[in-house]
């Protein structure tokens, strides 16, 4: 009994230690706050983080072919891209070859520019992309 208590001890450590529960962001940024608490998607989404730098990050899901044993294998793989801001729409229109109904999510530093962030919805809207969501941090009623 007491090698099974052990071994079960040894296991539950290692799922803690090895568990993540949430993929770490591209680039961290500091979101503007508002009242405004839609919930968005947990799956089927395609991010976009513009920096306080102005630099554009696009965050969507690529299917890979890997030959497994000498069996092609089709798998989903998170892929990270620095990008323009005129150059959104490719990797949108990319990411909605395998995920047509992926949902477009604006993540805007609080301090990132108005020209880069006007170039980013212009392009999208050139492009017919005109369903997408703004992320922000929830701001609390003022004396609640």
């Amino acid at each position: 009994m007491t090698p099974m208590v052990d071994i079960a001890f040894l296991l539950l450590i290692f799922y803690m230690a090895t568990t993540t529960f949430k993929p770490p962001e591209t680039k961290a940024v500091t979101l503007p706050k508002s009242y405004s608490q839609i919930k968005l998607p947990d799956k089927d989404i395609i991010n976009i983080t513009v920096t306080k730098l102005d630099s554009v990050f696009v965050d969507y899901l690529q299917s890979v072919v890997m030959i497994i044993e000498g069996q092609e294998i089709t798998t989903l793989v998170r892929k990270y891209a620095e990008t323009d801001p005129s150059r959104v729409d490719y990797y949108i229109n990319l990411a909605r070859l395998k995920n047509p109904l992926a949902l477009v999510v604006i993540k805007a530093d609080e301090n990132a520019s108005y020209g880069a962030m006007q170039t980013v919805m212009e392009t999208m809207q050139k492009n017919n992309l005109r369903r997408f969501q703004l992320v922000t941090d929830p701001k609390t009623p003022e004396g609640s």
